[in-house]
């Protein structure tokens, strides 16, 4: 099945793609193994621009489009899941500025961002609200031009490598307010009473840090507030819905990758005299594979297309995207490692790799089982 991709779309896949083969592929075991942010991919995808596919020409952006972001981030995943998370993370970390900030602020912070001369990251899970965003305790509290942050945040990715810091924060005096009194500011990471915690050892994703970040007295210029005091929590949500498609695309891609690695191989290994390719047990296996896949890619590229459009569907559409996607992920690669036995099990082949990091796509930016509720939610809405 094909969807209807606009020139310069079809042209960022095919940049993606040729550079990942080329560049990206032969690391992608390496980063893994090592757990450390590549710097050099990041510095490969700055060269060709590709961290400024989520931003529009005005802002040093060579893009804009939601779908462009889609389609990077999928061939990106197809070979380093770690890789892709590079461009995910900058779109997600900017995210809130190109919704939420002034023109002001869109030219301060997002051309440095689009440039790659800067990583961002986005900062709104606590160690106590992961699902139930809403109950943040991290507060800032105004002193004139200045908000005073201090808190923490968990499970940020990215967060020990960026340069520019979306932090949500509650902004009642008490912090034991309610979700419309929390706030969004941008934050450096040279500002004073900043630091990085831990990072944390990861099943999968391993060369992307996921960070606790701490903030003691940070003084933040009350021109780093994103939109009006106490909206913060629904640009975080809006956010989210922008976002989510960026994790369907790279579960797509990872489930594209291990599809890839498991057709190959089920046609070159042979058994009982032919290659287990010619087995109906594998041949179903496959079949369920590609269908799955190619199911997941629809709704995918949907749910970009309809963020591009601006339609009244989004929310929806990108959990359903997400939900879908994350699932057959693990499944493909679960499958994928089946079909190689017990070569799908060694790290001489990249599908439990795959596997690995196939998990996360279910839980980060909103677990499934959330993004249910968001889908339900939604549709009794329809119902009236």
């Amino acid at each position: 099945m094909n969807f209807e991709l606009s020139d310069e779309q079809r042209a960022i896949q095919q940049l993606v793609h040729d550079l990942c083969i080329e560049s990206v592929e032969p690391r992608a075991a390496e980063i893994d193994a090592k757990g450390e942010f590549p710097w050099d991919i990041k510095d490969l995808f700055a060269r060709h621009d590709i961290l400024g596919i989520p931003f529009p020409p005005e802002y040093g952006g060579v893009s804009g489009s939601a779908l462009a972001v889609v389609l990077a981030i999928e061939e990106i995943s197809k070979v380093c899941a770690n890789s892709s998370l590079i461009l995910s993370v900058q779109s997600l970390g900017s995210l809130p500025i190109v919704l939420g900030g002034t023109d002001e602020q869109k030219r301060r912070f997002l051309p440095p961002l689009a440039s790659g001369e800067k990583l961002a990251a986005y900062a709104l899970t606590e160690p106590g609200s992961g699902s139930d965003a809403g109950g943040m305790r991290t507060h800032a509290v105004r002193h004139g031009d200045t908000y005073v942050l201090n808190g923490s945040k968990t499970f940020i990715t990215g967060g020990s490598v960026a340069d520019t810091i979306v932090v949500f924060a509650r902004t009642d005096r008490d912090g034991q307010g309610e979700a419309r009194d929390i706030s969004a500011f941008v934050v450096e990471k040279m500002m004073p009473g900043f630091r990085v915690g831990k990072l944390e050892k990861k099943l999968g994703i391993r060369g992307s840090p996921t960070a606790q970040l701490f903030f003691e007295d940070v003084a933040i210029p009350a021109a780093n507030l994103l939109g009006p005091e106490g909206e913060g929590f629904k640009l975080a949500m809006r956010v989210l819905d922008h976002s989510r498609p960026g994790i369907a695309a790279q579960a797509l891609g990872i489930a594209e990758g291990a599809f890839a690695v498991a057709r190959r191989y089920a046609a070159q290994r042979k058994q009982f005299g032919k290659p287990i390719n010619e087995f109906q047990g594998i041949q179903f296996m496959l079949a369920d594979m590609a269908t799955a896949i190619e199911a997941a890619r629809m709704l995918t590229y949907a749910a970009g297309d309809a963020l591009d459009r601006r339609l009244k569907t989004i929310t929806v559409t990108s959990s359903m995207a997400k939900v879908f996607a994350s699932d057959v992920a693990m499944r493909v690669t679960t499958d994928a490692v089946q079909v190689l036995g017990g070569y799908g099990y060694l790290r001489d082949f990249p599908v439990e790799r795959m596997m690995r990091d196939a998990k996360i796509t279910q839980i980060y930016e909103g677990t499934n089982e959330i993004q249910r509720l968001v889908i339900a939610r939604e549709l009794l809405k329809e119902a009236g």
